[in-house]
């Protein structure tokens, strides 16, 4: 791999990860500046270029990986947020720092009307900045992963507005179920025709890139529910556990993004999933940050036999290595230079 040499040796421990073992330490992922200067292009005054233009994304990823030390487990990737507009028919709209969707009209009385359209504007465009990316990586220069498609569920939350989607959960709930059933096949039959773009030409065709990157030796799908935070359990068994499951009967393997604390009232569900092998999670705005204040969530997933991804602050790395299953524990981290990354690196050894 290009950008960090030493893949082969993170590539071992992350594999042992993946089975439930540790070598030497736990991985740890930690990035720091290397040194280089590389000069950032400025971002297009256009708000929908800057997620979508080609030439921008592949020099502002280029940039990025060329300045970073990507140390102990650091996958070097970049995140393609722009698969959002990969959307079962929205009809996006554009900020220098966010993606939404004008309302749409439906018809609760005929079929629901969120389809994938490989033919559609937005698609093909996403289509044309995936594949610009996976030409910059070559085969295995850095992690392009699979593309960043938003979930049936929060995409069609998206598309109704929150308040209108609780509404139909209640009042048109056989509608609802139906829309994210068939929204989740649509957009499982996006990502498999945008992976095939990159299984073709590179090795690194799936996987979670760019802000939480994940590798495993087996092909594995990374999901969400945001919208979670807002149903009940009851619902959620209802109306979200079905798409989880078709993931998880395409690949056998699940990697979830829980977000914040109003979506934990699902983690026992989630947890008695057999697919689901790494919770990451990310406290909401008013809770601690990742650390010692959530020890009691990570040992509720770790004793489920499942994998805790966080991100977290450097001085709370070594708490967490010393308090959790080294065996089953994924910390990303910053450090401010490469010497100070090596020396967490090394001290690891010790804390286990």
């Amino acid at each position: 791999m290009k950008y960090k040499p030493d893949w082969p040796e993170a590539k071992e421990r992350l594999t042992a990860l993946w089975h439930g073992a540790m070598l030497d330490r736990p991985c740890l992922a930690v990035t720091a500046p290397n040194g280089v200067r590389l000069e950032t292009p400025p971002p297009p005054e256009d708000a929908e270029a800057r997620w979508l233009d080609p030439a921008y994304l592949v020099s502002a990823a280029l940039a990025k990986l060329g300045s970073t030390w990507w140390g102990g487990e650091a996958v070097p990737s970049f995140l393609l947020n722009a698969g959002w507009v990969v959307s079962l028919g929205g009809r996006p709209r554009f900020s220098a720092s966010t993606i939404w969707f004008e309302p749409a009209e439906v018809d609760f009385g005929g079929p629901p009307p969120f389809r994938y359209d490989p033919m559609d504007s937005w698609v093909r465009r996403h289509a044309a900045a995936y594949q610009a990316m996976l030409h910059a990586a070559g085969r295995d220069d850095f992690l392009v992963g699979r593309p960043c498609l938003l979930p049936a569920n929060d995409l069609i939350a998206l598309h109704l507005g929150a308040e209108r989607f609780l509404l139909a959960l209640r009042d048109h709930p056989e509608w609802m179920a139906r829309a994210i059933r068939t929204g989740a096949a649509e957009m499982a039959r996006a990502r498999r025709e945008l992976q095939e773009l990159a299984r073709a030409t590179h090795e690194f065709w799936y996987g979670v890139a760019g802000w939480m990157p994940f590798w495993a030796p087996e092909p594995f799908v990374g999901t969400q529910a945001d919208v979670s935070c807002m149903v009940s359990p009851t619902d959620f068994d209802r109306f979200i556990l079905p798409e989880l499951e078709l993931h998880g009967q395409e690949t056998g393997a699940l990697w979830y993004h829980l977000d914040g604390a109003d979506a934990r009232q699902h983690l026992p569900r989630l947890l008695s999933l057999p697919f689901l092998r790494v919770l990451q999670y990310t406290p909401a705005p008013g809770e601690p940050p990742n650390g010692p204040a959530h020890l009691e969530l990570y040992r509720r997933v770790q004793q489920a036999g499942k994998i805790v991804h966080v991100a977290v602050p450097v001085e709370h790395v070594e708490p967490l290595v010393r308090q959790l299953d080294p065996a089953r524990l994924m910390l990303q981290t910053d450090c401010a230079s490469v010497a100070a990354g090596e020396r967490l690196l090394a001290a690891a050894r010790r804390w286990v």
